[in-house]
C-alpha cells in the first residue's frame, strides 16, 4: 500500500463524485469517511476534491499532466474494491509519464 504514499508523483488532481443521500453512494461516501484524512496527510500538496450532489452516480476521476482525465463508477464497489480502483489510476498516470 506504499502507493498512497505517491499519489502526486503520477496525478495532479483526484476528484470524488457521489450523492449525499442515494444508498448507490454510501459505499463511496463511507470510503471518503474512513480515508480522506490519511490520503490527504500521505499527498499534502495533491488536490483532493470532494464534490456532493443530488442523484449523481458515485464516481473517482484522475486528473494528469497535460490535462488527460480518466474516470471509474463506483455504484456498488465495496471499500476494497474502491482502493483497487485508485491503484489502477495510480497506475495509469505512471504509465501515461513512460
Amino acid at each position: 500500500m506504499a502507493w498512497r504514499a505517491q499519489l502526486s508523483k503520477n496525478l495532479k488532481e483526484l476528484r470524488i463524485l457521489f450523492c449525499q443521500t442515494s444508498p448507490a453512494s454510501s459505499q463511496t461516501r463511507g470510503f471518503v469517511e474512513k480515508n480522506y484524512k490519511e490520503l490527504k496527510t500521505l499527498n499534502p500538496k495533491l488536490p483532493i476534491l470532494i464534490r456532493e450532489c443530488r442523484g449523481v452516480e458515485p464516481q473517482l476521476w484522475a486528473r494528469y499532466d497535460m490535462g488527460v482525465e480518466r474516470g471509474v463508477r463506483l455504484e456498488g464497489m465495496t471499500e476494497e474494491q474502491i482502493f483497487k480502483a485508485l491503484e489502477d489510476l495510480f497506475k495509469t498516470g505512471a504509465a501515461l509519464k513512460a
